[in-house]
């Protein structure tokens, strides 16, 4: 199906940048949150007051500054932003040298409105789609384009056009964003002390230098760098496999963070926090302690099963436009962001629908089949009111989650997975 807004092609950036790490959704979030639980909101709140004051910001379009929210679980939702920036401004002389600023990675986190699933979606880099007029950071605006790579909005609008452009494809309004850049995932893979990550097939991968045996590793610093940047040396060498295995890394990370090894000690914790802080653009309306904390809150109670990750589903193969990039499949997104909307939980067509560049662990552990929900029964025994008189409530309900076309990758915090190495 035609994008309902395309138009007729116009000039693509054709040549490739140095694929870059992932920004991760999860450590960012997790560290306001972990604070909370380790310290308590007093000293919560001055621990990020106290990294938020090394924090860039910068305004998305149309945004202004507003009174922040108490240090509580935010009320409602949230659509947050996250972009990898492949800028080696700022990060020494380690990544060689590249010219321009590309989103190589972004993803959008959605937090439902009763806070009890979140899905994160990620975008592939070269996925062709129409880019809105975006302001420009010089003053006026960039007229809009109607079919580029999602990866250059960065470059050509700064992170409100990135922003500007997920919410036309998607149609959500997104208030929350962050740009990371290299050094940022190395030092909190540090701080957090390694993710644990399986790889079925070896990895080895020239064009970054990663060399990965068959097993589990467990990765931090430059070697977590590189995991996440490896695009040849995982499923079939192409973006699309790329994702996949960092999913695998994410849901890894999610499952670490959540351990109470690590809400326990309150030096990796803030050690996140500072090492996301140093190398991080946020919106303004993230630039607010309360706000971290607030959205932080907003995870904390949600199961690992309800925390999803996919990736925005495309082909490869076309031509005109599409040749050598990503054509969107709208009608299939739409079934994804419709459930999105509507704050229902995402699951993928099977439990192996993985992606190309990730498989199901052999070596899982075995854990208990969810319970079947139960249904609401419309008189159900409350509490007594004050006048004596029985009330009475309708229990909640979990809701069923909905199933996702067989074009839509992904797993969920839960399932363990392992990155598939390119055999080619």
């Amino acid at each position: 199906m035609k994008h309902p807004h395309a138009r007729h092609p116009i000039a693509r950036h054709g040549r490739l940048k140095t694929p870059h790490p992932v920004a991760l959704v999860a450590q960012y979030l997790a560290v306001a949150l972990a604070v909370v639980l380790v310290s308590g909101a007093a000293f919560a709140g001055y621990a990020t007051w106290s990294v938020s004051s090394e924090v860039q910001t910068v305004a998305l379009a149309g945004e202004t500054d507003g009174p922040p929210p108490q240090i509580s679980a935010i009320d409602g939702g949230v659509n947050l932003l996250l972009v990898g920036s492949d800028s080696r401004a700022g990060q020494g002389d380690a990544y060689g040298e590249t010219e321009g600023n590309l989103n190589d990675v972004t993803m959008l986190m959605h937090i439902a409105q009763d806070h009890s699933s979140a899905t994160v979606v990620s975008f592939p880099r070269d996925m062709v789609v129409p880019v809105p007029s975006c302001p420009d950071p010089a003053g006026g605006s960039f007229d809009a384009m109607s079919a580029q790579p999602i990866n250059v909005t960065l470059s050509y609008g700064g992170l409100p056009c990135t922003v500007l452009t997920v919410e036309a494809l998607t149609g959500l309004s997104i208030p929350f964003a962050a740009e990371i850049q290299f050094n940022g995932v190395i030092e909190m893979s540090n701080a957090v002390g390694g993710v644990p990550v399986c790889v079925v097939d070896p990895i080895d991968d020239e064009y970054t230098g990663v060399v990965l045996d068959s097993g589990t590793h467990v990765l931090q610093g430059a070697d977590a760098l590189g995991f996440l940047r490896t695009r040849h040396g995982v499923g079939d060498g192409s973006d699309l496999g790329r994702i996949s295995s960092q999913q695998v890394f994410l849901s890894s990370l999610v499952r670490t963070m959540k351990s109470s090894e690590t809400l326990g000690d309150f030096g990796k914790l803030y050690g996140i926090a500072r090492a996301a802080s140093s190398n991080m653009v946020l919106s303004q309306s993230l630039a607010s302690p309360d706000t971290l904390v607030s959205i932080a809150l907003a995870l904390k109670d949600i199961d690992l099963d309800r925390v999803t990750f996919v990736a925005y589903p495309g082909v490869t193969g076309g031509d005109g436009v599409y040749a050598g990039k990503v054509e969107p499949l709208y009608d299939d997104a739409a079934v994804l962001f419709s459930a999105i909307s509507a704050d229902q939980p995402v699951i993928t067509a099977d439990p192996a629908n993985t992606g190309i560049g990730a498989v199901v662990d052999p070596n899982a552990p075995t854990t208990a089949a969810p319970a079947t929900p139960a249904t609401p029964s419309p008189d159900v025994a409350g509490d007594t009111a004050a006048d004596g008189t029985a009330t009475t409530q309708t229990p909640e309900v979990a809701k069923t989650p909905t199933a996702l076309p067989q074009s839509i990758t992904g797993q969920t915090a839960a399932e363990y997975t392992c990155s598939k190495g390119n055999d080619d």
